[in-house]
């Protein structure tokens, strides 16, 4: 890619919850990306700067046929895809299915139980292969509630 390429974006889906406790998914697309070096002789690369601060880094792997029944995410989190599939529904009824390489916000900490038992959203494994799934953690002081748009 050349610094005269047009300015990409990734897309992502974001797990949000909106004023009455219901969790939704949202597609956005990180987009702020600017031309610089990562330093030394590197030449220029398209990055976005989305956070700094503090962060855990988790890898899991969810076995075939695993099922995480309705929950929140534990911390607001970047979830990345590695091997496999996997399915993330939400309260509204939305279930997005994810593969190698793609990218999921889940921000659904304040959600409230609804009439039914639900809460957050509900995932798991999608076909005969096992998950692979890498997780970045950021700080709920900060990222709480983060909606669509919070990135960009």
């Amino acid at each position: 890619m050349s610094a005269d390429s047009e300015t990409p974006n990734i897309p992502y889906w974001h797990v949000w919850t909106d004023d009455e406790g219901v969790t939704h998914q949202t597609r956005c697309a990180l987009s702020q990306f600017q031309m610089q070096s990562m330093g030394g002789k590197a030449a220029a690369q398209w990055n976005v700067h989305l956070l700094s601060g503090e962060t855990s880094l988790l890898f899991c792997v969810l076995p075939v046929g695993w099922i995480g029944n309705w929950h929140e995410n534990p911390k607001p989190q970047w979830i990345t895809v590695l091997s496999g599939h996997w399915f993330v529904e939400t309260m509204d009824g939305t279930r997005v299915e994810m593969g190698p390489g793609e990218l999921s916000f889940g921000g659904d900490q304040n959600a409230k139980v609804d009439s039914v038992g639900q809460i957050g959203h509900r995932s798991g494994t999608v076909g005969d292969e096992a998950c692979s799934l890498m997780l970045v953690q950021l700080d709920p002081k900060l990222w709480d509630g983060a909606l669509p748009g919070a990135f960009k």
